[in-house]
């Protein structure tokens, strides 16, 4: 047919994947280096979780970067309020630290006089280096302004204490040891700004102790090696960040990479249960079918006899009716014979398919000429007034090696079916086509110009005892169903509403037999 056409196999038949905030949380020049877009709002000091990218989006470059600036944000408040913590402990044991010196000893030597620091003044100094650095650890942790100002009063101590010492150079590499505690930040900006901070506060120091800056090189000399100090740490802190990044978008590769498999294993998992529900539904069916079977050919057994001694008696009362003179001349008895003769008839048809359908034997393959095979399925169906059936097998086709009975089995009720779908008083065409032998598989087709299926029907077609017709029984195509399925062959229908249907019977490649 040459419209668009609707396929429908038969059931059971074949065999065998930049706030502000956020910028200045990263310290290192605020947004992140490298192409990276800034990353998502941090909402002051504490990092919330943003969720993933959708799964059904593509993994773009710049998903992967935002996902990876993210992470990278989040990693480093939280390092940041970690040390901010540290730092407040240190703070206190300095503070306490501080106290115990000043009663022990306090000589400025760069004055060169005795002037001790009375511990109160240490516990003040003390309470303004360390009581503000400590209370915005505890209040706002991990904000810029509570590491700018923990770094100051850190390197602030260091002064203090090289002050109580007298200069002592052990104090001194207190002052660096701050420093490099300092990295823990990971935030240029910090070590910067501690930087700047010790130049102050020496030179401050200097002035205020009377001596010039240049008696030993005094602030020059002390601001070098801050200097070298900032410029070695700051490059470690660079590397420090580099490698938190790397390790962002690392972590991003692989949360893109669980998600993919996460979703394909959930589509797999649909796909799976769909696929059980499906098995079991036909199993269901399956074993309810089984069991109809056994109990229709049971009944169907049991009803043979008594419907060919009905039949027997029938045929007896009728011939001794149609003797007897004037017996028959009653219109009704006449009607009254037709209808159970006809009754009859159509009973022992009907225990006939019920027994063939749940009838199963094992294959008897033998040499099979489909030409002649047709020509005695067209003899055994009545005709019928109007429709014209065609035998359209080549008589030089091979003759497969098959079993006979289930093929002619197949053929009877497909020729039959397609008669019976013609209204009454319509003229139609019914051909039976065959091809195939050698290396092909054989089709042999059952195609008519009637009214066709209607789609809503089709799917159902080959179900036992579902029928459209009025006085259908619903076993003829269900009987094609099983033959086709003994006979490890595929059944398919193609059908249009109004140009007709085309039942198509596809047998695996057979041995064949030259034609005779």
């Amino acid at each position: 047919m040459d419209s668009p056409e609707r396929n429908m196999d038969a059931p059971v038949l074949e065999g065998g994947p930049g706030s502000r905030e956020a910028r200045a949380a990263l310290g290192v020049g605020g947004a992140l280096r490298a192409g990276y877009p800034s990353a998502v709002p941090v909402g002051g000091c504490d990092a919330t979780e943003t969720p993933l990218p959708e799964r059904s989006a593509p993994w773009s470059g710049a998903g992967r970067e935002a996902r990876a600036a993210q992470l990278l944000t989040e990693h480093l408040v939280d390092v940041r309020r970690r040390t901010d913590r540290v730092f407040a402990w240190l703070l206190l044991s300095q503070w306490v630290s501080g106290i115990g010196v000043a009663w022990l000893f306090s000589t400025p030597a760069w004055v060169g006089r005795a002037r001790p620091v009375h511990p109160g003044v240490v516990l003040a100094l003390g309470l303004v280096l360390s009581a503000l650095p400590m209370g915005l650890s505890l209040v706002r942790p991990g904000t810029p302004l509570t590491r700018h100002v923990v770094a100051l009063s850190q390197v602030s101590w260091s002064a203090l204490l090289i002050h109580l010492t007298g200069g002592r150079i052990e104090t001194h590499f207190h002052l660096f040891g701050s420093l490099a505690f300092l990295v823990l930040y990971r935030d240029v900006g910090v070590l910067l700004g501690a930087g700047s901070g010790v130049l102050l506060e020496q030179g401050l120091l200097e002035v205020w102790g009377g001596q010039a800056a240049g008696a030993q090189g005094g602030v020059l000399e002390h601001g070098f090696w801050v200097g070298f100090t900032v410029v070695g740490l700051t490059c470690v802190c660079r590397a420090m960040v580099r490698e938190m990044r790397q390790r962002a978008v690392d972590r991003a590769d692989l949360e893109h990479i669980h998600a993919q498999e996460q979703r394909a294993r959930e589509v797999a998992l649909e796909q799976a249960r769909g696929e059980l529900r499906h098995v079991r539904e036909r199993v269901a069916r399956i074993e309810k079918l089984a069991t109809l079977g056994q109990h229709t050919a049971s009944v169907s057994h049991e009803l043979r006899n008594p419907l060919a001694a009905a039949r027997t008696a029938h045929a007896y009362v009728t011939r001794r009716l149609t003797q007897a003179p004037g017996s028959l001349d009653d219109t009704r008895v006449r009607r009254f014979l037709d209808i159970i003769d006809r009754e009859l008839a159509v009973c022992a048809r009907l225990t006939s398919e019920l027994l063939d359908c749940a009838r199963e034997r094992p294959l008897q393959l033998q040499p099979c000429q489909l030409r002649l095979l047709v020509d005695e399925v067209l003899d055994v169906i009545s005709p019928r007034e109007g429709i014209r059936i065609h035998n359209a097998v080549p008589e030089s086709l091979p003759a497969p090696l098959v079993d006979r009975e289930y093929l002619r089995q197949v053929l009877i009720n497909l020729v039959q079916n397609a008669i019976e779908a013609f209204p009454l008083h319509r003229l139609g065409d019914v051909t039976v086509l065959a091809a195939g032998g050698g290396l092909q598989p054989w089709h042999i087709r059952v195609v008519d110009n009637g009214p066709g299926i209607p789609a809503e029907v089709l799917p159902r077609i080959f179900d036992p005892l579902f029928t459209t017709k009025v006085q259908g029984t619903g076993l003829g195509l269900s009987i094609v169903a099983n033959a086709a399925q003994r006979l490890e062959a595929r059944i398919s229908v193609r059908s249009e509403e109004g140009r007709g249907t085309e039942f198509t019977l596809e047998l695996p490649p057979l041995a064949t037999v030259p034609a005779q």
